[in-house]
C-alpha cells in the first residue's frame, strides 16, 4: 500500500510581478519532494490580468495564459484547476506572487473588496470542508481570508495587508522568516516569505517549515 502523501500546488503564472513567485513555487515543490511526498501542480486556464516586463517592472502589450505560463515552473506537468478533486489529495498549497492578487483574485485592484476565482474558491472550500491542510505562502493568505473569513494568518510584519484582511474577519500574527502560523481549527498554515525582506535561503527555510508543519496534521 502506498502511503505517500499527495500535495496539490496551485500556481498563478510564472514570475513575481504577474504570476507565481518562482523561488516560492520551486522551493515549495522541493520541500514536498524532500519530505518523500508527491505533488501535482494546477492552475486556472484563464488569461493573465496583465503581463509585466520583469527587467523594468512595467506592463507590456501582451496576453498570456495562466495555465500555460505556470507550466514553465512545473516542467509541463500541470493540470487545469477545473480538474482538481479534493478527495485525491492530502493537502493544498498556494505559493505567493502578484499572480495570486491579479489572476487568482482581484486583490491587487480591490483589496478586501476583491473577488476570488471560482475554481480557486472551490478548491479551498472543498479542502476546508474535509478538514485537510491548506498552506499559504507570502500574499496567498488573502485568499484564505476572503474565502473562509475567520482565519488566523500571517503576512510577516505587513500592517496594511493585515489590516485589510482583518476587515474580513481574519486574525493576524506577526512573524519572521521561516516561521509558520497554524490555524488548527481551519487547518490553514501560513508563512511570510517575500512579504518580508527575505533572501532565497529564507524562502527555502519558509517552504520547508510550512510543508513540515502541514505534514504533522495530515491524517
Amino acid at each position: 500500500m502506498n502511503n505517500q502523501k499527495k500535495f496539490a500546488v496551485v500556481l498563478s503564472g510564472c514570475g513575481v510581478y504577474d504570476g507565481s513567485e518562482i523561488h516560492e513555487a520551486v522551493m515549495t515543490l522541493y520541500a514536498i519532494a524532500l519530505n518523500g511526498c508527491s505533488y501535482q501542480t494546477f492552475a486556472p486556464n484563464i488569461e493573465q490580468h496583465d503581463v509585466i516586463d520583469h527587467t523594468t517592472g512595467k506592463p507590456i502589450a501582451q496576453s498570456r495564459n495562466v495555465l500555460v505560463e505556470s507550466a514553465r515552473i512545473s516542467r509541463g506537468h500541470i493540470k487545469p484547476l477545473s480538474e482538481f478533486n479534493a478527495e485525491l489529495f492530502d493537502a493544498l498549497v498556494f505559493p505567493g506572487g502578484f499572480g495570486v492578487a491579479k489572476n487568482l483574485s482581484s486583490w491587487a485592484l480591490q483589496n478586501a473588496n476583491c473577488t476570488v476565482n471560482t475554481e480557486v474558491a472551490k478548491a479551498i472550500k472543498d479542502m476546508h470542508g474535509m478538514h485537510k491542510p491548506i498552506g499559504a505562502l507570502c500574499i496567498s493568505p488573502v485568499l484564505m481570508a476572503k474565502v473562509l473569513g475567520n482565519v488566523t494568518i500571517t503576512f510577516g510584519k505587513d500592517a496594511a495587508t493585515a489590516k485589510a484582511t482583518e476587515t474580513l474577519g481574519a486574525k493576524h500574527q506577526l512573524t519572521g522568516s521561516g516561521q509558520v502560523v497554524v490555524d488548527e481549527r481551519n487547518m490553514v498554515f501560513s508563512t511570510p516569505c517575500y512579504m518580508l525582506d527575505a533572501s532565497i535561503v529564507d524562502i527555502a527555510d519558509g517552504a520547508k517549515a510550512i510543508i513540515s508543519e502541514m505534514l504533522k496534521w495530515i491524517r
